[in-house]
């Protein structure tokens, strides 16, 4: 199997908690990392800096108007996707860690064997990882390892369709937000690999990372960032270890277990009527069906 040279597009706005793990990692499982820091208030752009020539192959700015935007990000990548020198391409979050199902195979690995398999996408079963009432404070570098409870989240699917092939003509990042790439002739893996999304690490981290934030409000009008824009302090409560279920103790990532996905994130307020990125993966689900 030959190999494949794999670039994430790591998209950061003061990501000073995951950041280096996040390159770490990526650097571990054989994915180099080109950062578009959004401009980061902390230390986010330092710490990268450090990884320059060890993980990282390329470093920018992108130019912020003062809240949270997909659209530039997005819009941006899209750009880099075809300039970059990679066979394969991902968007990526800090927050995220990406692995293979596969006991013992690197990611690199893992989308070596989807290429050599004559697919050009793959998508990525989220377990989203988050504090709770009888541990809840793992806001330092060792989060990975004491902050173990998680549950499966599959809102649509496929819900992060978002490491691709190289493609000679244009993709579309920007209508699904990242999390859903679109371009001609796009076939996608039978099968998944995996995502473990660390969504806060604290109550004081979730207070810092939804109630702090500005998003875009044009953003917001037209539906992105859907329930993060809504969340206000009543809503900061983390759930107790009862709420997530004994048989989702985080174990190995081979051991993840994706069976009855929540649909709805714990802190998200009130249901509403899907709007914006989950109405359109509604929609998109709905045309694979017919």
């Amino acid at each position: 199997m030959a190999a494949v040279r794999i670039v994430a597009m790591l998209q950061v706005y003061n990501e000073r908690r995951f950041i280096a793990g996040c390159i770490e990692h990526l650097h571990e499982q054989g994915v180099g990392v080109y950062v578009i820091d959004n401009e980061s208030s902390d230390d986010t752009l330092q710490i990268a800096e450090r990884y320059e020539g060890r993980g990282v192959v390329g470093i920018e700015t992108l130019p912020r108007d003062g809240t949270f935007a997909l659209n530039p990000q997005c819009e941006r990548q899209e750009q880099l996707a075809r300039t970059l020198d990679a066979d394969w391409l991902m968007h990526h979050d800090a927050d995220e860690i990406r692995v293979s199902p596969t006991r013992g195979q690197t990611l690199a690995e893992a989308i070596a064997e989807v290429d050599e398999a004559g697919f050009n996408a793959v998508n990525f079963f989220e377990f989203t990882f988050l504090p709770v009432r009888e541990s809840p404070d793992h806001d330092h570098p060792d989060f990975q390892r004491t902050m173990h409870w998680y549950y499966p989240f599959l809102p649509w699917f496929p819900a992060r369709l978002n490491a691709w092939k190289r493609q000679d003509g244009p993709i579309d990042l920007t209508t699904m937000g990242g999390h859903q790439v679109k371009f001609e002739g796009l076939a996608m893996a039978p099968e998944s690999l995996y995502m473990r999304h660390y969504l806060y690490l604290s109550a004081e981290h979730a207070r810092e990372k939804f109630l702090q934030r500005r998003y875009s409000a044009k953003e917001v009008d037209e539906g992105f960032h859907g329930w993060r824009a809504k969340v206000q302090e009543q809503h900061i409560e983390l759930p107790s270890e009862s709420e997530v279920p004994g048989r989702y103790e985080y174990g190995d990532d081979h051991l993840l277990d994706p069976s009855n996905p929540f649909k709805h994130h714990l802190m998200e307020p009130a249901k509403e009527k899907p709007t914006g990125l989950r109405a359109r993966g509604r929609r998109a689900l709905r045309s694979l069906r017919s």
